[in-house]
């Protein structure tokens, strides 16, 4: 059975639906070592650094932020990054970047097939959750209360290996590259979902009854997914923690974007003016950066 998650029950977006995740910005402890990792292991190209910031892609727009401060608390228990996505189009270079993991004796955490799109887990050198994923045609999406009832299936690893024959050597990741989506730890789950459905605009795809929630924009399978997997009452992250900073959602236009700001001043949540455009944070701690589409 397949189905659009736009056309579910109780599916209701208020945000446009070209919505999408932008640049995920990370602070670390050992800023060379990030850099080296997300460089060398995940692929991206170093678009700008500095000695305590680097601006990280695939040769277009940045997909993530590293600032660099050593003495960044590390905090095991609180509300944050679970991980965050980076996505390629098309499955030949999924099959490339698994076998570049391979070849460099990168610690994988997971390879799953979610049904909806297969996957690479791993955590970079600071436990920061990192997932590698390819979609599959949303014509094959199966509806989300079969992913919840079935659960995740083995990647197709010997699949994945036919189709590197061949194929073009490695050169890091491809110019489509984007940040597919990202997957939060919260303290209070409802007070999550009213955030991500009633302020963001999103609509709800699926849940893990009582354990985790996913939302997006335009029937996708998730933007933004969050869990009380690390206990519910957890803390917001002390301000300059390490780990998760902030992360983007880009909106087609400013009209989407003030719309986004009414409904959180509506909500009483504070809107903070910084140089990346105007940022707000969900009811435990995350900070979100709204930015507008620039072509």
């Amino acid at each position: 059975m397949t189905a659009n998650p736009a056309t579910l029950p109780g599916y209701t977006p208020v945000i446009d639906g070209a919505t999408r995740l932008g640049v995920v910005h990370l602070t670390a402890r050992n800023l060379p070592r990030l850099v080296a990792f997300y460089r060398d292991r995940i692929g991206l190209r170093v678009h700008r650094e500095t000695p305590d910031f680097a601006a990280l892609g695939a040769g277009g727009e940045d997909l993530l932020h590293l600032t660099g401060n050593p003495e960044a608390p590390r905090v095991d228990r609180a509300a944050g990054l679970y991980h965050f996505c980076l996505k390629v189009e098309d499955r030949r270079d999924f099959a490339r970047w698994l076998a570049h993991l391979v070849a460099t004796h990168t610690p994988l955490a997971g390879l799953v097939d979610h049904r909806f799109a297969e996957a690479i887990y791993l955590d970079d050198p600071e436990g920061n959750g990192v997932e590698l994923n390819w979609d599959r045609p949303r014509s094959e999406w199966p509806d989300p209360s079969v992913v919840i009832r079935l659960g995740n299936a083995a990647l197709d690893v010997e699949g994945l290996e036919g189709l590197l024959t061949d194929a073009a050597p490695w050169e890091g990741v491809p110019a489509d590259t984007t940040v597919s989506h990202i997957h939060l730890h919260v303290g209070d789950l409802g007070a999550a979902e009213r955030f991500y459905t009633e302020v963001i605009g999103f609509g709800r795809v699926m849940e893990m009854p009582r354990q985790a929630v996913f939302t997006s924009a335009g029937g996708y399978h998730h933007h933004v997914a969050t869990n009380v997997w690390k206990g519910r009452g957890v803390p917001a992250a002390p301000e300059g923690a390490a780990g998760l900073t902030s992360y983007t959602i880009t909106v087609p236009t400013r009209a989407d974007r003030d719309g986004v700001l009414a409904r959180a001043r509506a909500a009483n949540v504070t809107v903070a003016e910084t140089t990346a455009g105007p940022s707000l944070r969900d009811p435990s701690g995350n900070a979100i950066v709204l930015a507008v589409e620039t072509n």
